[in-house]
């Protein structure tokens, strides 16, 4: 007979090991995919972990793509991890994410052709107003009607997707476009241009935005009375009201902290990397990040480093992409695995496996 009997407290071990053993086991089964697809696994995960940061071929262009992915990643999975701990479940930051990129193009775009300092500044506060915006929907739901947050956060992304192909060929188009969907290019603006910080280093303001969000997440979390009161409401919601913590304030809170950083994070996609506001922009960061807090056991410093391995992961699957002729699909699905493996082994944080018959008093 086999069992799972709960712990009296949860395991620090199995706390601790768990991201690894699934990374571990995300290459065993993934290397088994490659292989059914007709690829050597072995060359197959050399190419996705070692060849964007060793190969003498690809080095030079992946590292600084590394920063590239991993700052949106960060940036977005900080915000979620607060509302994490305090068990409010923000599905929707893709949608947090592309409606901050809409509106702090929209605050930038009105103001060309104008080189003025300013205008950069103000996009981010756009972009961060934007996803705050479109976090309060879920939040005045939830706090006024009761409804659930996961459905409404992650509805709210279809309807982002939709606001974003109606302003790409509508209000946001290049009227130079010759009628190409698309709004202006945005690195062709110096005044909007998110460009790297230092040459050939993938370093550029969103990746500084989400170092500062780690630390202030860390502060928030050990050492502010707030972080103790969202902690208290995720792990015991009962006690945290009898304490006198308001749960609609926390639920404010951590779903504002969420879509700031999201709309922080998509303006600094759209005027850096992505370049302009087009129907195709959202990258599906939104998303990825849910397994980037898991994976950094929402914890600051987990994140940022769980982070860089996902976006380890997004550079390797396109170059295992280009070279090796895998499908896209099957990267999408290597990086599912993850979580996949890391919600299943979250189990013997709390549970212990046992094998035998249940003895009888």
């Amino acid at each position: 007979m086999i069992r799972l009997e709960k712990r009296p407290q949860p395991s620090q071990l199995w706390t601790a090991i768990t991201p690894l053993v699934a990374v571990l086991l995300t290459m065993i089964v993934g290397g088994l995919m490659f292989a059914a697809l007709g690829t050597d696994p072995l060359e197959a995960i050399r190419t996705i972990f070692w060849d964007p940061l060793f190969h003498d071929r690809f080095a030079s262009f992946s590292r600084p793509q590394l920063l590239v992915k991993a700052g949106p990643l960060v940036l977005i999975a900080i915000g979620l991890s607060i509302g994490f701990r305090a068990g409010i479940w923000n599905i929707g930051a893709e949608g947090q994410y592309i409606i901050g990129a809409i509106c702090g193009a929209a605050a930038g775009l009105a103001f060309y052709p104008s080189e003025s300092v300013l205008i950069f500044p103000l996009m981010i506060l756009c972009g961060a107003l934007g996803g705050w915006l479109w976090a309060m929907i879920p939040a005045v739901l939830k706090t006024r009607f009761g409804t659930n947050e996961i459905l409404v956060s992650l509805m709210l992304v279809y309807v982002a997707q939709n606001i974003l192909i109606s302003v790409s060929t509508g209000l946001l188009r290049n009227p130079e476009g010759m009628g190409f969907p698309g709004s202006r290019n945005f690195k062709q603006w110096d005044a909007t241009h998110n460009a790297e910080i230092f040459a050939n280093t993938g370093m550029h303001w969103g990746v500084v935005a989400a170092l500062i969000a780690v630390i202030a997440a860390y502060v928030l979390m050990a050492r502010h009375i707030q972080g103790f009161n969202i902690r208290l409401m995720g792990e015991a919601p009962r006690a945290a009201r009898f304490s006198g913590v308001n749960p609609a304030r926390i639920v404010f809170l951590c779903l504002g902290i969420a879509g700031v950083l999201a709309g922080m994070a998509g303006l600094f996609e759209v005027t850096g990397p992505a370049g302009q506001i087009t129907g195709s922009f959202n990258a599906g960061y939104g998303f990825t990040a849910i397994i980037v807090a898991f994976l950094g056991r929402l914890h600051p410093i987990g994140i940022l480093l769980a982070g860089l391995l996902m976006a380890l992961t997004y550079i390797g699957g396109e170059l295992a992409q280009l070279t090796l002729g895998v499908p896209g699909a099957s990267i999408q699905l290597f990086q599912g695995m993850l979580l996949f493996f890391l919600l299943g082994l979250d189990v013997f944080t709390n549970y212990r496996l046992r094998i035998g018959h249940k003895e009888v008093a």
